[in-house]
């Protein structure tokens, strides 16, 4: 598709020799002789770059410049001038021109302004776009009750400096809280950089987190910046914080309390302006009983605790994640969007997702790909989820355990209603009666969704 030029200007011999090299070079040229001609052309056409020449009667150059960019932003301007000056080229920069040329001009110089422009703006539109997908891909969905808690914690902690603990099931989301606070703060130009500390061996964590030098060890043939370092003046978001070792939770310590970090085989320490948001699915607290967590570095990554709910407590974002997760994947796969039957929606939000939103998504994505007509109903629901999630039957008893794992999930259940029965929903008393720490069992309930309201 050929670009669109407009040329402003009032010397009638200067638009008819630039309209004649464009042409030449085979991009589509537009005319105006008025500044205010210009504006107008610009509405009607939606060029995409404009050659303005400063001195013209009525509107100069420079006012219509500033308009043009307080109305097209990405819309990149060539002023031309045959009464160039510093002054004027500097005034013309500070305004937003993509650059300054002075009469007479050459053709190879028009030519050469014009592509670099054409160039630039193609790449700005192109950043544009990808950040809108990427920001797509990240967008929380939902508007329950239990969601909007997270996000009110969210709006209030982004915007300072404060770490950031998010506790949540695996699959909840936390990542894309994670994010949500890094593009609220002030920080949100910097970097944002994202470590799994479980998925990384022990004996590489160090190293991925604080970086090292050549030679520090076995294997480290190169010098390597740590993600601390890579995420200096941004934010770093240390994924499944629960399952770094004593070492590098000490180290981890250090950089909260000092600001700085010490690669592997340096004696040299670097300071780093760090934002830390941290996330576990585990009870931390349970773990500090444990020793398998320090209680120093609990305290200083949960200055601001934010839960993040699962799925089962907020079924009302079925519908609105169901609709978001087939847009994308329609959207990415250049497929027509599928329609779900309202009784297969109904089916889904009854479903026990155990995997949280990511198996919502992954089961999203595999109806959409495996079911056979343009509405999904709910035999395609059934055969898809069957595995997955038990579905409830219309009588409202669950389908029974069909694996050993499942058995003991529901024995465990039935075990906590019976003894908290006992008790009275005692929640302490009834921690010590079956021998376990509250916080624990406080995870146990959440986990099975128990309540007095409804096993009571």
């Amino acid at each position: 598709m050929k670009a669109r030029i407009l040329v402003v200007d009032d010397d009638p011999a200067i638009r008819e020799s630039m309209r004649m090299t464009l042409e030449y070079e085979g991009y589509e040229c537009l005319l105006a002789p008025t500044a205010q001609d210009g504006m107008s052309a610009i509405e009607r056409e939606t060029p995409d770059l404009v050659f303005l020449d400063i001195k013209m009667p009525g509107m100069d150059g420079l006012e219509a410049l500033s308009r043009i960019r307080g109305q097209h932003e990405a819309l990149p301007v060539i002023i031309i001038s045959g009464h160039g000056t510093v002054a004027t080229a500097v005034e013309a920069t500070k305004l937003g021109a993509f650059t300054f040329i002075e009469k007479p001009f050459e053709s190879e110089r028009v030519m050469l302004e014009a592509r670099n422009a054409l160039a630039q703006s193609r790449l700005r539109d192109e950043n544009r776009s990808l950040r809108r997908a990427e920001e797509l891909r990240h967008q929380l969905v939902g508007q329950s009750a239990a969601l909007k808690q997270a996000m009110e914690a969210v709006r209030r902690a982004a915007p300072t400096n404060a770490t950031v603990l998010l506790i949540g099931e695996s699959g909840v989301g936390k990542e894309l809280i994670a994010r949500a606070i890094h593009r609220n703060s002030l920080r949100s130009r910097e970097r944002f950089v994202q470590v799994n500390c479980a998925a990384i061996p022990e004996e590489l964590i160090e190293s991925e987190l604080f970086g090292h030098e050549k030679g520090s060890f076995t294997g480290a043939t190169e010098k390597q910046i740590g993600k601390f370092e890579q995420a200096d003046r941004g934010s770093i978001f240390l994924d499944e914080v629960g399952d770094m070792s004593q070492k590098t939770q000490a180290k981890v310590l250090r950089v909260l309390q000092e600001g700085e970090v010490e690669r592997l085989g340096s004696a040299r320490t670097i300071k780093v302006d760090v934002r830390v948001v941290a996330a576990t699915n585990k009870d931390l607290e349970a773990e500090i009983e444990r020793g398998n967590f320090r209680e120093d570095l609990y305290f200083r990554l949960s200055v601001i605790p934010i839960r993040v709910p699962p799925l089962r407590e907020r079924p009302e974002d079925v519908p609105l994640l169901v609709q978001h997760f087939s847009d994308l994947f329609s959207r990415e796969n250049n497929r027509r969007p599928a329609c779900f039957a309202p009784d297969a929606i109904e089916l889904l939000q009854r479903a026990r997702w155990k995997g949280n939103i990511r198996e919502l998504r992954n089961t999203v994505e595999r109806l959409l790909i495996m079911a056979p007509g343009d509405t999904i109903d709910t035999d395609d629901v059934r055969a898809a989820v069957r595995l997955d999630a038990h579905v409830p039957g219309p009588d409202n008893e669950r389908e029974k355990p069909g694996t050993l794992r499942e058995f003991k999930e529901v024995a465990e259940r039935t075990f906590l209603v019976e003894k908290l029965r006992e008790n009275g929903w005692n929640i302490s008393k009834t921690a010590e009666v079956i021998g376990t720490p509250r916080s624990n069992l406080y995870k146990k309930l959440e986990q099975y969704n128990i309540k007095q309201e409804t096993d009571g």
